[in-house]
């Protein structure tokens, strides 16, 4: 199962998507680990192997969820 994490960086008008194979609980974990650390960076590899590094003194917010591409179907 994938994850798709949304990032938002500080004056930026659009949003980072990454989807990553990472847990939501690892990518948690990334991101406070990033915040915590003095001149922190936040580095994502995505499902295809691209690598996104974000400073994490620009990070707006970070948003972790389960993917739904590839899902078939209607939710009630």
């Amino acid at each position: 199962m994938t994850v798709e994490v949304k990032i938002g960086v500080q004056n930026t008008a659009r949003e980072l998507h990454i989807e990553t194979d990472e847990t939501s609980e690892s990518v948690a974990k990334l991101v406070a680990d990033a915040i915590a650390a003095t001149d922190g960076v936040l580095t994502l590899t995505d499902t295809k192997g691209k690598v996104t590094v974000v400073p994490s003194a620009k990070l707006a917010y970070v948003e972790i969820g389960r993917s739904t591409s590839g899902q078939v179907g209607f939710r009630s």
